[in-house]
């Protein structure tokens, strides 16, 4: 399974709550958390690699989650957003998540200067991620973070236009946001956490392709099962190694651009052409169904996303499938309902509007708020890139075709603004 079909550990992410380092001063608030970073994220690489060596278990990714940067309430975020990427780099982490705002109902004052702050934040940063939840299930839809949230998107991908808008990558925005995420762009740490706890995201989508030649929901269920209990096993490792509290197993299928290690091989294993092809959606639902009920079988600390994740440009098998034309981005909404996140890695024509951008993450974000679900969009308007173009992030992060978006404006409904009220079903206790 890890030899030939691609099973690891997909990261192993220490949470850290910020909450104690607020001060008056954004520059000794900044000092504070680099200080704290530094401290009890120092021996997060080293107690990976040692279980790595022990067990012989691949473990892909050491990252941190804080808690997110604008309930720190600094009048300037930015020497925050410096600090926390040069402590990154100290302990040699690949990302750290968290530079984020949770505005769903409204926007305060230090959520506005955070989410306008991360177009220089995110582009002038190598390891900084953030995420904006805007919206949820009790609260509805905050249209106007929506539209701050696409102009932003619109100034970091110019910010970032030698790397294709590269900076996109590193942020999410959010419905229904999880406190114990693991993954990145969107990974924080939670106010309702404790001070400090490892969460485990697990991977294996080239280990479930290779089951699904032999029959459907049940060896999907197993091999979750098998892949859980080693996530857990190694989680609880690492946090005994660090002297701290084992927090979370994530079961989610996260693909990367490897041969065999795709979600949309697992489409194709179950009997589907191309990845978008009618049936595609019903696919996905049994997958993630299968995925969450094997996981809940084999640890009772199931958290984070959990499901399958499907990011058209770190999958192969989806990149594919959307260069020939069978996967569109109408085809990629739908299928979100089912998945566990939604429209992520997705890239765009760069000349696509803010409104329009706005209106892509409120789409989503409907579907998160009317069922009850996380939904997210990584999107990235590539600029100078038209649909039908061809961008390659390298590494983990792949290539995609640049998809097109509808050209019929929705600009005189995003700019009413305000909120969007939560359905009849988020008002229940």
């Amino acid at each position: 399974m890890i030899g030939m079909e691609h099973l690891d550990i997909r990261t192993t992410t220490m949470g850290i709550s910020l909450r104690d380092c607020a001060t008056h001063s954004p520059e000794q608030t900044a000092r504070n958390v680099y200080e704290k970073i530094v401290r009890l994220g120092s021996r997060l690489v080293p107690a990976a690699r040692e279980i790595e060596l022990e067990h012989g278990i691949p473990i892909v990714n050491k990252r941190v989650a804080v808690t997110p940067i604008a309930l720190l309430g600094a009048a300037d975020p930015l020497p925050i957003a410096m600090a926390l990427d040069k402590a990154a780099q100290e302990i040699g982490i690949d990302f750290l998540g968290g530079y984020s705002a949770l505005v769903q109902k409204d926007l305060a004052e230090p959520d506005k200067t955070l989410i306008a702050s991360m177009k220089v934040a995110l582009a002038e940063t190598k390891r900084l991620c953030g995420s904006v939840n805007v919206a949820d299930s009790r609260s509805g839809i905050n249209m106007d973070a929506c539209l701050m949230v696409g102009q932003m998107l619109k100034d970091l991908a110019h910010a970032t236009r030698e790397q294709a808008g590269l900076g996109c990558a590193k942020f999410c925005a959010f419905a229904n946001a999880v406190e114990d995420n693991p993954f990145m762009a969107g990974a924080f740490f939670g106010p309702g956490e404790g001070e400090c706890s490892l969460s485990v995201g697990i991977s294996g989508p080239g280990v479930v392709a290779a089951v699904m030649r032999e029959m459907l929901s049940d060896a999907i269920r197993r091999t979750a099962y098998k892949i859980t209990r080693m996530g857990e096993l190694v989680g609880r490792k690492v946090s005994e190694r660090l002297g701290i509290p084992f927090n979370i197993v994530d079961v989610s299928l996260a693909p990367t651009p490897a041969p065999g290690d795709s979600v949309g091989e697992i489409f194709e294993a179950m009997g589907l052409e191309r990845s978008g092809a009618p049936g595609t959606t019903a696919a996905l639902m049994l997958l993630t169904d299968a995925v969450k009920k094997g996981g809940a079988m084999a640890s009772g600390h199931i958290g984070g996303l959990s499901g399958a994740f499907i990011p058209v440009s770190e999958d192969a098998a989806l990149a594919a499938a959307a260069a020939e034309g069978a996967l569109s981005i109408e085809k990629l909404e739908a299928m979100t309902a089912v998945c566990c996140v939604g429209l992520d890695m997705v890239v765009i024509p760069g000349d696509t509007s803010a409104e329009t951008l706005a209106g892509i993450i409120a789409d989503e974000s409907a579907i998160g708020v009317m069922n009850h679900k996380t939904t997210a969009c990584r999107i990235i308007p590539a600029p100078g890139k038209k649909a039908g173009d061809h961008v390659d992030f390298g590494g983990l992060l792949g290539s995609s075709p640049v998809m097109s978006v509808s050209k019929f404006s929705n600009a005189r409904f995003i700019q009413r603004g305000g909120r969007i009220p939560a359905p009849m079903q988020g008002l229940r206790n």
